[in-house]
């Protein structure tokens, strides 16, 4: 049922929406249809609070229409390649956000505290970097940096005595579906004050994914010490990014987020650049792109740092707030063979395919037959998509009903990597047998189960 909060803030988004997005997959095969219906508010709130809360914004507009940001910072750019109006263009809906969390850590370092700070996304995070047709002057001048390691460099440079732990949480081709499951133990574990979300070029095109985004965002925000979030948008060339779902998801906790993909298509529209000198192959920015984007970061830094006396400090998140779309991956975790211990192996045998999940189970021939008892409400696969023609289609069951078909060929793509999909849900966690067997079909043998994606 939509309430007026809801009716505000896509009535926001309608107004400022990022016009260039285009929803279609960056891999080489979209995953679903369209994520539209995602969005559906399972809790409802009474008048009064849904009225409340858009006056809220509606004040918020009002209160920050004669605001000045301030760039410049308070030591030296490490660029300045962006006029201010360039950097406005990446702040559509900046007037709706809470920079309270933020400045929050911001004082802590100021302050000479220990500060953790972490960054968790795809390969645009772990630091892919393309060759652009105008990158030669950028690396003579600062050399080849992903985003992440500028925007780390903006605590150190400003906070030189504080004590700082930086983790970079990116892994190549995953979206907020595996991050759900995976941001307790590479993020929260480590009990962060702040924490970056980059998902909305991988997550294009990806069913549900404006409820996964949500979930991992809350889980960030509802964990110990509630850590301040920060959203960057990024998006392809052609436009394909998750910037339209995912922007609602940001507006609705009213959190930071910083627009790349917002802007690089103004610019592009404008004429300002060509799609080769940000992306040499339309998905990762070339060094000229992520110093651009590292830019943006720096000097939404800065303005916050600048009006640190006149942003007061943040209150711990809201546990009893209503979801967007639904508290469906709450508490997600991965299970491989160090946490669950097959009841049979079948053909498989314990392996160590993929570096960033290595405790996983494999078969190079026969029928497979892999067996565990597990307890969930919801079920996703994460196995190992391979290049050599090798790869087989096998088939999943729950409970000896069948519930899935992967397929870990990826012949004549761009590479290994690990795919997640989910293939069971329900509202009700249960104890079931999970089954993997070789589809009758596939023509090859070989299949990598890289862990179980579970909530209970």
């Amino acid at each position: 049922m939509q309430n007026r909060k809801r009716m505000a803030i896509l009535a926001a988004v309608a107004l400022m929406a990022f016009t260039g997005c285009s929803s279609s997959s960056s891999k080489e095969e979209s995953k679903t249809e369209s994520t539209e219906g995602e969005t559906v508010q399972t809790e409802t709130k009474t008048e009064a609070q849904t009225e409340k809360e858009t006056d809220d914004m509606a004040e918020t507009t009002e209160s920050t229409k004669e605001y000045e940001y301030d760039f410049k910072g308070m030591t030296d750019l490490r660029t300045d390649i962006l006029t201010d109006d360039q950097v406005e263009l990446a702040l559509p809906l900046d007037k709706y956000v809470d920079k309270n969390a933020v400045a929050d850590v911001i004082r802590k370092a100021k302050a000479g505290e220990d500060v953790t700070i972490a960054c968790i996304g795809g390969s645009i995070t772990m630091g892919t970097i393309s060759s652009g047709t105008s990158d030669d002057k950028i690396i003579k001048e600062v050399g080849k940096e992903n985003y992440a390691n500028i925007f780390f460099d903006w605590w150190k440079k400003n906070f030189p005595d504080t004590k700082f732990e930086f983790i970079n949480a990116g892994i190549g081709a995953t979206g907020s579906y595996l991050a759900v499951h995976r941001v307790a133990n590479d993020v929260l574990s480590k009990k962060p004050d702040l924490v970056l979300v980059e998902f909305s070029v991988n997550d294009a095109g990806v069913k549900h994914n404006q409820t996964t985004y949500e979930n991992l965002v809350r889980e960030i925000r509802r964990s110990e010490g509630s850590p301040a979030v920060m959203l960057l948008f990024m998006s392809q060339t052609n436009g394909s990014s998750a910037i339209t779902t995912h922007q609602e998801i940001g507006l609705y906790y009213n959190l930071p987020m910083i627009s790349y993909g917002n802007m690089i298509i103004k610019l592009m529209a404008n004429k300002v650049y060509e799609a080769g000198e940000l992306a040499g192959d339309e998905v990762h920015p070339t060094a000229l792109g992520y110093a651009i984007t590292g830019e943006l970061l720096w000097k939404y830094l800065n303005d916050i740092y600048a009006h640190l006396d006149e942003i007061p400090a943040s209150d711990p998140f809201d546990q009893e707030k209503a979801y967007f779309t639904k508290p469906k991956y709450v508490d997600g975790t991965i299970l491989d063979r160090l946490s669950i211990t097959p009841d049979e192996m079948g053909t498989f045998e314990e392996s160590k395919k993929f570096d960033q999940f290595p405790n996983d189970w494999t078969s190079s021939e026969g029928e497979g037959g892999l067996k565990f008892t597990a307890t969930f409400r919801n079920l996703g696969v994460m196995y190992y998509r391979i290049t050599n023609g090798k790869g087989a289609k096998y088939d999943v069951y729950v409970d000896g009903e069948k519930v899935g078909t992967l397929n870990s060929d990826f012949k004549g793509g761009w590479g290994n990597y690990a795919e997640s999909e989910e293939v069971y849900s329900s509202d009700e966690a249960k104890e079931h047998m999970v089954e993997f067997k070789k589809s009758a079909d596939s023509a090859e043998e070989v299949f990598t189960v890289l862990g179980l994606l579970v909530t209970q």
